[in-house]
């Protein structure tokens, strides 16, 4: 059998000159994918499993993650991995609660309103406060808009069908 990948976060710069990364979260969880001793995988779309590495320390840092991995001490040692993704394997991923989803699980969703009128795909997910929100990118216009993950407005998540429903309130699509 295949080992299936997640994508929990992206490596988008160097942080300081003792080997430290600046990574975009694809995760929910980054306090439990970044745990100290943790293996992550690091690699392109299409070589997820590239390399692995045990991280040493994380912690948040404004709207993003510093990493380090306990094999690299020095910016010259990091810098190629600038764009590349950590991964996990989907049996790292553990169970959620009912009405809990993984990023992947999400993005890449048909979203429609309760009337079926199709609105977009999800093509990200943005965590600036106290609710997720989703990214929508437009069906017809390719223009994006913003759903915040509540419970006015969700209505249903169908991951294994890849949908979601929404409430239009005022304003939303505008």
């Amino acid at each position: 059998m295949e080992i299936q990948y997640i994508k929990v976060g992206k490596i988008v710069n160097t942080f300081g000159i003792k080997g430290e990364l600046k990574v975009y979260l694809h995760t929910d969880f980054p306090e439990q994918r970044f745990q100290e001793d943790n293996q992550l995988y690091v690699g392109k779309e299409e070589n997820p499993a590239e390399y692995r590495f045990t991280v040493e320390k994380a912690r948040p840092y404004k709207n993003i993650y510093l990493l380090k991995f306990k094999e690299f001490d020095n910016i010259n040692q990091v810098e190629k991995f600038r764009g590349y993704y950590l991964w996990i394997t989907k049996d790292q991923q553990g169970n959620l609660e009912e009405g809990e989803y993984y990023y992947h699980q999400i993005i890449g969703c048909i979203v429609v309103t309760t009337d079926g009128e199709e609105i977009g795909k999800v093509t990200e997910i943005l965590r600036p406060g106290a609710n997720d929100v989703w990214v929508v990118r437009g069906k017809r216009s390719k223009k994006e808009f913003y759903i915040p993950y509540i419970d006015d407005i969700v209505k249903d998540v169908d991951v294994i069908n890849k949908k979601i429903v929404i409430e239009i309130m005022e304003g939303l699509l505008s």
